[in-house]
């Protein structure tokens, strides 16, 4: 198989760790760079809405054995959503150019410093961090959402969970988001105006559709598209190539050849797979920048040094150090105050519990005033609810999430048309998403076919998950909701959760004995035992932030791109 063309550096994904390092390495490597992403692109208006689209709108290769919903692992779809279920942990993922920045909240937040007092390698302190924040806040155009005298821009379950907050003594603020409201920060575009960004790509001034999670449609959002890979493939003409899985990474020897016993000092072959036309490609580099995401680096390097053996030396620290980032959803269902969970960017504000004031490693915990498209709201609306026993709640929420995700005819909207006055069940209820200080003590092993596994002890974190349920019955208790439910997976016997930011398994560390990644400045995020070989994503994130994690692992993504290149970053890219 011959090599298609020689390069400086691979960049395996295109989420936050790998747009970052595609930008910075193809700044000093112009036309050097190559970026493999295995979902597609998607412009201005591509994400699906229609129940059809949406329910091809998954991520599924029929070819492998992952546990995943039951309907499909019969089709091949390369959509945005891939949900992987284990034990006691499933994980929601994304593919596509742009990684997580297309599903995820947009919420940048820094932890506090007592997150980093244990576990974090002395390199990797808050204070060696703080300046790589301000860098990455500064491109992502992170700020709290606009104040205005507008009408269209209140947001009822901001100044909802501000005030509930307020009565029970703690501290709520407005938190940045990375979302557009224009180029001037004292001055917001007026709604649905469209200009360019400072980089040059197409951005609408944000419509206030709740639809961040889903995509969004108007390129509302600061995703990576539109900034850092945008400057990497029109600027410094950094190669993307989407719908390509890479499948093996190998070093090579002095003659080019590949060689498993090499130490990536002659570089790498990297071998992936177009999944339009199934043809096998390999590429030859200089460096391998793995970035994606925790459980796809994991299991790609897991496979490398497990099965293909072509990365023998990666120590047994691969894997260890899961967290969840103590990821926990709820609804407080049919509240006495309207929340209107459906307008509005997906965050606007967290209160605290225990994480940024009185810190307490065993409850440190956010709640943050989520929500969903208006769409979901419909179906929701059109089961036509009575909320007079909990099993008619059981049934709503079972109902409403699987003909969501699955794309499911609802049937019956019709009748329900002239019910809406009275039942507003949406309207009037709230969407409660936590995270927090798991243990960060779960792993992550191959299958005997070769796939991932997550193994959770969730009982290890009970008291974490405790504080957050009886915070979500305080909050039902506030507003007089007639339910308090936490999502169906965590209802007994089950106990399985569910997180949107999986951590770890690659962490930083000052020797090979406690990590998997250097924590040293110059080579930051170099696997042990290799030359030229590096993660950056949330893998090498040592353990659970709290806060959201992207701007951690993001501040980590710019120092790993600094110690390759040697170039002092900033926000002009």
């Amino acid at each position: 198989m011959a090599d298609n063309g020689a390069f400086e550096a691979v960049v395996v994904g295109s989420g936050f760790g790998g747009a970052i390092t595609a930008c910075r390495l193809s700044k000093k490597w112009p036309g050097k760079v190559l970026v493999l992403e295995r979902g597609k692109r998607y412009p201005m208006g591509a994400f699906p809405r229609t129940p059809h689209e949406v329910g091809r709108n998954f991520w599924n290769l029929s070819s492998e054995s992952r546990s995943r919903p039951k309907r499909l692992p019969k089709l091949d779809l390369h959509g945005m959503f891939d949900i992987r279920t284990f034990g006691h942990m499933d994980a929601v993922l994304c593919a596509g150019l742009g990684g997580g920045s297309l599903i995820y909240a947009n919420v940048f937040m820094e932890p506090p410093d007592e997150v980093f007092a244990q576990g974090w390698p002395e390199s990797c302190k808050k204070y060696t961090l703080r300046p790589y924040y301000q860098l990455v806040k500064a491109v992502l155009g992170a700020r709290p959402i606009p104040a205005s005298n507008d009408p269209r821009r209140r947001i009822r379950r901001t100044k909802l969970f501000q005030k509930l907050a307020k009565e029970q003594g703690k501290d709520s603020q407005l938190v940045d988001i990375n979302v557009f409201f224009g180029n001037d920060f004292a001055h917001p575009t007026p709604i649905g105006t469209q200009e360019r960004n400072r980089y040059g790509a197409l951005q609408t001034s944000c419509v206030y559709c709740a639809e961040c999670d889903v995509g969004c449609n108007t390129h509302s959002k600061n995703t990576l598209d539109l900034n850092y890979l945008f400057v990497a493939e029109n600027r410094y003409e950094a190669k993307i190539s989407t719908e390509h899985l890479v499948e093996k990474i190998v070093p090579v020897a002095e003659n080019g050849a590949d060689d498993p016993h090499a130490d990536g000092d002659y570089g790498y072959r990297v071998y992936y797979r177009d999944l339009n036309s199934q043809k096998e490609c390999s590429v030859f580099t200089r460096r391998v920048i793995v970035a994606a995401g925790t459980l796809g680096s994991n299991e790609l390097l897991l496979r490398c040094r497990d099965v293909f053996k072509t990365l023998p030396n990666i120590n047994k620290n691969l894997g260890q150090g899961f967290s969840g980032n103590g990821d926990f959803l709820s609804f407080v269902i049919e509240g006495k105050e309207p929340a209107d969970p459906n307008y509005g960017p997906v965050i606007t504000q967290r209160t605290d519990y225990n994480l940024f004031g009185h810190f307490d490693r065993e409850r440190a915990f956010i709640l943050e005033d989520a929500s969903y498209p208006a769409f979901a709201a419909w179906y929701v609306e059109g089961i036509r609810p009575r909320l007079s026993h909990f099993s008619a709640i059981v049934k709503i929420i079972q109902q409403a999430f699987r003909r969501w995700f699955l794309g499911k005819s609802m049937g019956r909207i019709g009748d329900t048309f002239h019910d809406l006055l009275g039942n507003e069940v949406s309207y009037q209820s709230s969407v409660l998403l936590c995270m927090g200080l798991d243990r960060g003590n779960g792993t992550m092993t191959l299958s005997q076919d070769g796939y991932v596994q997550i193994h959770w002890p969730y009982r290890d974190s009970l008291s974490l998950y405790r504080a957050m349920l009886k915070a979500g019955k305080h909050f039902r208790k506030q507003v007089g909701a007639k339910a308090f439910v936490p999502l169906p997976n965590w209802w007994w016997p089950f106990r399985r959760n569910i997180t949107v930011h999986p951590l770890g398994g690659c962490r930083l560390a000052e020797n090979p004995g406690e990590g998997v990644t250097s924590a040293k400045p110059e080579e930051l995020g170099q696997v042990f035992g290799y030359k030229g070989l590096y993660v950056a994503d949330g893998s090498i994130v040592p353990t659970a932030v709290g806060a959201n994690p992207i701007a951690t692992i993001s501040a980590l993504a710019e120092r790993v791109a600094e110690g390759i290149t040697g170039i002092k970053p900033d926000p002009d890219l």
